[in-house]
């Protein structure tokens, strides 16, 4: 548990919120609360409309810090050609945002039947194909162990398109750590991100999914400095086994993150950058968007996330 003592920090980073067409209205209501930037999933626009985004954004003094965006790079020629052509346009379309990244998930396989907890990966870290995800007999793993190295390889190389345009662009592609049964362990999807081994690629780090299966400090510290160009702000709270999913996403400082070492962690790897939140709390529960800043604004400052909220 954080003390309610500020701390000092030579990283800086900034509070958004997740937002659809970029409303005045909505902006306007967001900037008074204290939102310092907004992320949009409304990458499917004109460029004219895109701009005059911006420029509401800018008026109210946000940032248009990113854009959702996402792809099926893995199942076949057909999606993944289309795949492209849609995140080709996402970040020309983040561009006229004046966006930084475009948040990218860009595929996924089916449930192996692997329970979080159970996972124990060996991959090859220069080509970061998997021999391994289970201790003992992984036979019958194979065919996951097959579909996750073919993701891999169809990944890298349709992403590898990408890159010129982003780096056109200037806009970095960020590849988010979603449940999508792919790079299961910290280690394997540093790797991943890294093997890029380009400016324009890095991870667009949740905060709260990798949890189930390791502290997020732990990713944090895998990822390293320079890798993670954004940051989702949400929690999970682990329970026992008999959740399948060893627990649930639950409002920010009512999980198992240790936000303290979290924000300490991404001062020693030099995050500074935007954190946006994404968990909706349930209706009858919900913060108001003043809430929400009080929230990010302890975290920034290493207290207590629930003080004064």
């Amino acid at each position: 548990m954080a003390s309610n003592e500020s701390k000092q920090y030579k990283t800086e980073l900034h509070c958004a919120k997740i937002v659809g067409e970029i409303n005045a209205k909505e902006i306007e209501a967001l900037a008074s609360a204290g939102f310092e930037g907004v992320e949009t999933h409304a990458w499917d626009v004109d460029f004219a409309k895109a701009r005059e985004g911006r420029r509401i954004a800018e008026a109210n003094g946000l940032k248009i810090h990113s854009v959702m965006c996402g792809g099926t790079l893995n199942k076949g020629e057909d999606l993944a050609e289309a795949s492209i052509e849609r995140l080709q346009k996402g970040l020309r379309v983040a561009a006229a945002y004046g966006a930084s990244s475009m948040l990218v998930v860009p595929g996924s396989v089916d449930n192996p039947g692997v329970k979080p907890w159970e996972f124990n990966i060996s991959f090859d870290p220069d080509t970061c194909l998997v021999s391994q995800v289970v201790e003992g007999d992984n036979s019958p793993y194979q065919g996951y162990i097959d579909a996750q190295n073919n993701a891999t390889l169809a990944t890298r190389r349709y992403l590898s398109r990408l890159i010129p345009v982003a780096a056109y662009e200037g806009v970095t592609i960020g590849l988010e750590n979603v449940w999508n049964n792919l790079w299961n362990s910290p280690e394997l999807y540093a790797a991943f991100v890294h093997s890029f081994e380009n400016v324009r690629v890095k991870s667009y780090f949740d905060l709260g999914n990798y949890v189930k299966f390791a502290p997020t400090e732990r990713c944090l510290r895998a990822l390293g400095k320079n890798s993670i160009v954004k940051l989702h702000f949400k929690d999970f709270l682990l329970t026992d086994h008999s959740n399948p999913n060893g627990g649930n996403f639950v409002p920010c400082g009512q999980g198992s993150n240790d936000w303290a070492l979290i924000r300490q962690t991404l001062d020693d790897i030099g995050y500074s950058g935007f954190a946006t939140i994404e968990f909706e709390e349930a209706e009858s529960t919900k913060l108001t968007s003043e809430q929400h800043v009080r929230k990010f604004k302890n975290f920034f400052s290493g207290v207590d996330v629930n003080d004064g909220v």
